[in-house]
């Protein structure tokens, strides 16, 4: 099905770490995950969220005035929000003028993302660079995603998809001759492990990078290096014998936690379950790539 419009949350410009050279990365919103660990907490939920900065608040109390859902309330220690009854309208972020409040998730046309995609064709010429279409997972928006990469390929834009792998095949069938990389995301090969960790079987992720590989040139296998899931020389070696065993995969990123969107969490008002989580040191990540190269041509540290 043709969809025209869909929700982002975001449109990050001048990317170099989400494919080659320099690329637009187009955030969709929406995740069947929830990893403990997403540095995009934005992007997992399928809705108009409100996010708050309440160092910013001056408590001039426009927003109170303004909210017709009485989701704001004033205390003794100044205004509060009860996300629970806030509408996601926006009145409130309208009339903020300290930049407090803002709305994330914005409802785009195919037209209006292609335009702002376009903007930077010079630099894709150059650099062999393009759009990347992530999340949240670009793949939960089917039909708006599928659009997209039509009419990128029509633009002439490379076009990679960034996904978790936990998408229904049929989906991944009708993308196949639109993709030029794929770059799908592998975390552990533990099921129940992975269940814990991000709520969803890996069952169908391991199908659908068996079928890809199967079916599509170029795809670049990433695994997130997490803290006491998947950081250890054991689990390294067992996800570099898996990938080993299929053909046509022969390219691996290790990509190493990173605490930046922690705060991101306090603002939705959302709770950060790795907060004594420590990023991973140069000298473990180096270990783990010397253990990854046994088994894989090509290993890189880092998007």
């Amino acid at each position: 099905m043709k969809i025209t419009r869909g929700l982002v949350s975001n449109i990050q410009r001048y990317s170099v770490s989400d494919g080659p050279g320099i690329r637009t990365t187009v955030f969709l919103k929406g995740c069947p995950l929830a990893c403990r660990w997403c540095h995009n907490p934005e992007s997992m939920a399928s809705r108009t969220q409100l996010i708050l900065r309440d160092d910013r608040c001056i408590g001039c109390g426009e927003c109170l005035a303004v909210c017709e859902a009485e989701a704001i309330t004033r205390g003794a220690s100044g205004l509060a929000t009860d996300r629970a009854r806030c509408a996601g309208c926006g009145r409130c972020v309208e009339v903020c003028h300290a930049g407090a409040r803002e709305l994330v998730g914005r409802e785009m046309s195919v037209r209006e993302v292609v335009e702002e995609v376009s903007r930077d064709r010079v630099f894709y010429e150059r650099s062999g660079g393009g759009v990347t279409f992530s999340g949240g997972e670009p793949f939960h928006q089917p039909g708006f995603l599928l659009s997209l990469l039509k009419a990128s390929r029509a633009e002439g834009v490379h076009a990679a998809a960034d996904t978790s792998g936990y998408v229904p095949q049929e989906v991944l069938r009708q993308a196949a001759g639109l993709v030029d990389l794929y770059l799908f995301d592998l975390k552990t090969l533990d099921d129940a492990r992975h269940r814990d960790f991000t709520g969803v079987s890996n069952r169908l992720i391991l199908e659908n990078l068996r079928w890809l590989a199967g079916h599509h040139n170029t795809v670049i296998v990433r695994v997130p290096i997490i803290p006491d899931f998947n950081d250890d020389v054991a689990e390294i070696r067992r996800i570099g014998t898996f990938v080993a065993g299929i053909p046509g995969l022969d390219e691996i990123h290790l990509l190493p936690y990173h605490r930046s969107g922690i705060d991101k969490y306090r603002r939705l008002g959302l709770q950060y379950d790795m907060e004594g989580a420590g990023e991973p040191r140069p000298e473990k990540l180096e270990e783990l790539a010397v253990e990854m190269r046994l088994h894989v041509a090509r290993v890189v540290i880092g998007g």
